[in-house]
C-alpha cells in the first residue's frame, strides 16, 4: 500500500512514517502544507492519505479542505484525516459524498499502535474509521434533538456505536461478548427504529448510520 502522510510536524510527521513502513506500508512522500500535498497526491497517486486537519498557513482547516480536493479528483484515494479535537462538521464533510474510504480519529489515538494501523488499513480497503469521541458527540446530539435514538436500548446504543465507528458484526461480538446473531438482531432493531434499509455491506451501513446521526443532531457546523 502507498501513502502520503501531510503533517507539519517534524516529529510527528516522521514518527508516523516510521510505524507504517515497520507494518510493511510504502510511505512514498511526505509534505509539510497543505499544498505540497495536494502536489505529492498528484504526483505519486497514493492509496491512501494521512494528514492534519490544521495545516499551514493559518492552522486552520487546510488539510481537510486538501483531503476533500483530493477525494474529488482522486475518488479512488482513501484519506485518514487526524485532528486534536473534535469537530462533527469535520466528520460529515468527509462522509458527504456518500462513499468509504474515510476516516478520522484523534492523534491520541496513534498511541495504540496496532488499533491504528488496523484502522488505516480497513480506510485504504474502502472502509471507514471514526473516532470513539466523534461517535460520541454524534450520538449525544442526535439524543438531544429528540431522535430516535432515544428509543435504543443501552445495548443497542452500545452496537450502533461501535457501528458508527466502523466495526464489523464479527468485532462487535467480541468486543460486547455477545454472538454475532445476537449483533445482527441488535443491528436490525437499529435500522428498523431510523427507518433505514438493512444493508450487509459494512461500508455502507456505517456511512448510513453517521448520515442518520449526523441529519438528526443538527447543523453540522456545531460541535
Amino acid at each position: 500500500m502507498r501513502v502520503v502522510i501531510g503533517e507539519d510536524e517534524v516529529l510527528l510527521r516522521e514518527g508516523l512514517a516510521r510505524v507504517m513502513a515497520g507494518d510493511g506500508l510504502e510511505v512514498v512522500a511526505t509534505a509539510g502544507t497543505a499544498g505540497e500535498l495536494e502536489r505529492e497526491v498528484a504526483a505519486h497517486r497514493p492509496d491512501l492519505v494521512v494528514t492534519d486537519i490544521r495545516m499551514p498557513p493559518t492552522h486552520s482547516d487546510e488539510g481537510l479542505v486538501a483531503a476533500l480536493r483530493i477525494r474529488r479528483a482522486f475518488p479512488g484515494t482513501a484519506v485518514m484525516v487526524l485532528s486534536q479535537h473534535v469537530q462533527r462538521r469535520y466528520a460529515t464533510e468527509l462522509l458527504d459524498d456518500h462513499s468509504g474510504g474515510v476516516g478520522y480519529l484523534l492523534k491520541q489515538r496513534i498511541a495504540d499502535v496496532g488499533t491504528f494501523l488496523t484502522d488505516l488499513r480497513r480506510v485504504a480497503a474502502g472502509g471507514t474509521a471514526l473516532d470513539p469521541e466523534v461517535v460520541a458527540v454524534l450520538l449525544s446530539r442526535a439524543a438531544r434533538a429528540g431522535s430516535r435514538v432515544g428509543s435504543l436500548t443501552p445495548r443497542q446504543l452500545e452496537v450502533l456505536g461501535l457501528m458508527a465507528e466502523g466495526r464489523s458484526n464479527a468485532h462487535i461480538a467480541t468486543r460486547l461478548g455477545l454472538s454475532e446473531k445476537a449483533v445482527v438482531q441488535h443491528t436490525s432493531r437499529i435500522y428498523d427504529a431510523f427507518a433505514l434499509p438493512v444493508d450487509a455491506d459494512d461500508h455502507r451501513r456505517v456511512l448510513a448510520v453517521v448520515r442518520y446521526l449526523s441529519e438528526a443532531g443538527g447543523s453540522p457546523t456545531a460541535g
